[in-house]
Parts: structure tokens; sequence; C-alpha cells
């Protein structure tokens, strides 16, 4: 699995996130990983969200996860604070607004 199939599925998992539970910015740079792992941001800016595979240097907070454990954690079969306490997630940058993705990501349809 490449990261541009891993990264193309993440994105269409997004497309139906409502960014309007976000209040402010929000910026998060993601690194997967493992089989299929690269980088990209996850942003919700003046309540529009893009998410694109870049870095991005400009970030709230920065995420590092397993391309696994990610999927498990946006499917709700991995809970955030316990991948955290584990070591699974690593976050560097503002960890409140790490949580605020999940709040995003559980608007999902």
């Amino acid at each position: 699995m490449t990261f541009e199939l891993v990264f193309s599925q993440i994105k269409k998992a997004l497309k139906d996130a409502d960014p309007g539970v976000i209040d402010g910015k929000l910026a998060i740079q993601i690194t997967l990983t493992g089989l299929g792992g690269g980088t990209f941001y996850i942003e919700v800016l003046n309540g529009r969200l893009s998410v694109e595979p870049y870095d991005y240097h400009d970030r709230d907070a920065a995420l590092t996860i397993s391309v696994g454990d990610f999927k498990k954690l946006a499917d709700k079969k991995l809970d955030p604070v316990e991948a955290f306490n584990s070591g699974k997630l690593l976050v560097d940058g503002n960890i409140e607004k790490a949580l605020e993705l999940i709040k995003l990501l559980e608007t999902r349809k």
C-alpha cells in the first residue's frame, strides 16, 4: 500500500466532517509510520476544512502514529487517550488542539 492510496482514503473519509465544530483555527500535521506512511495535514480555517499531503510548519500540533493505529483511531476502535498513554500516538505541540481533531473526526457521517 502506498502513501498516495492511504492519503486518498483518509481525505475521502474526512470529506463529510463538520468543520463548524472547531472554534477558530486548527492546524494539525500527521506523520503516519509503517507501510503506506507519509505526512499530511488537517486544517480548519474560517469554517473550511483542508486535508493536504504536505508538511505544515505553522501548526498547532504534530502527531505521529502508525497507519494501522490511525485507522483504528478514526474508526473509534482506539481511544486517543489510551493511544497517547501507551506510546502509540506521539504529540508534539498543543495537546488540547490535538484533542480537537478527535472532535472533528466524530462529526463524520
